[in-house]
């Protein structure tokens, strides 16, 4: 399995900043780039896309990993950037956070970054605990209880 090094996720940063470029954002005018590092070492980005009924806009963290996907990368999403020009980092919204735990699982890397100082570097277990994904269902696809 490809193991990221220091100058890897710095790319994805990187990545997730020029991502926020590419943004459809003439409501909000809120940039949010965002970018997904695979277990084979492939990069995917994505930006937030607008809509005039704002329940369709899509954030850009989905973006990226619906890209990825599209993109034919069969690989599992390791990590996820998220930049926002901003003077504090922002995390996933719940919806983001729901498919990165259904693409990459409690173990990917999330990290937001900004135009300020701060930034946001954890685990998807710490902002969606307890999370509902694809071991939470049976053969027949009905829930299993979780035990907490």
């Amino acid at each position: 399995m490809f193991k990221p090094t220091d100058a890897a996720w710095e790319r994805l940063t990187d990545s997730a900043r020029l991502a926020a470029d590419r943004a459809y954002c003439p409501y909000s005018g809120f940039r949010v780039g965002a970018a997904v590092l695979m277990t084979d070492g492939h990069y995917a980005i994505g930006a937030n896309i607008e809509n005039a009924s704002y329940g369709l806009t899509i954030c850009a963290e989905r973006v990226a990993v619906f890209m990825a996907r599209m993109l034919g990368i069969d690989a599992k999403p390791l990590g996820v950037a998220i930049y926002t020009p901003t003077q504090a980092p922002t995390a996933p919204c719940g919806a983001c956070r729901q498919v990165l735990y259904e693409f990459g699982g409690p173990e990917l890397r999330v990290i937001a970054v900004c135009d300020g100082p701060k930034r946001i570097d954890c685990l998807l277990c710490q902002l969606l605990p307890a999370a509902f994904g694809p071991s939470d269902l049976d053969a027949e696809g009905d829930p299993v209880p979780a035990a907490l």
